[in-house]
């Protein structure tokens, strides 16, 4: 068994897919692109092994915190530290890298408050960037 889509909210769809094109790699889906007219966008960044089920609604970050608190993406050593570097680059607020002792994170949020993780288990390979 495996993940097969993490359902977010958010209130504006198009910016949704923009953003997590940019900063994440997900593309919307076009063999599920009928369940957006009054269900979900469906996206992937891995050729659908795992998806982001886009809905629109209220915003995260504008009510209390229930259900799942943090989505976190795993990835390899080098594409961890690019995107740390670009996003941090970029002004958004983001916390990390962040030393587990056999993983390394960053955390920081999208737009509409929904928790965000990047973290690799690539240990020795980012630890030898962060000691340079």
């Amino acid at each position: 068994m495996q993940i097969d889509h993490i359902e977010l909210f958010v209130p504006d769809r198009d910016a949704a897919v923009s953003w997590y094109g940019e900063w994440l790699g997900f593309q919307a889906m076009p063999e599920h692109a009928e369940w957006a007219a009054d269900g979900p966008l469906m996206m992937t960044n891995d050729s659908g092994r795992s998806m982001l089920a886009l809905f629109v609604g209220e915003a995260a970050g504008e009510r209390e915190v229930a259900g799942w608190r943090r989505v976190a993406f795993r990835t390899d050593a080098d594409s961890f530290w690019s995107f740390a570097e670009r996003y941090r680059q970029s002004g958004q607020p983001i916390e990390g890298p962040v030393d587990h002792q056999k993983s390394w994170s960053v955390y920081f949020s999208d737009p509409w408050g929904n928790a965000l993780e990047v973290t690799t288990y690539n240990y020795s390979a980012v630890s030898m960037i962060m000691h340079d």
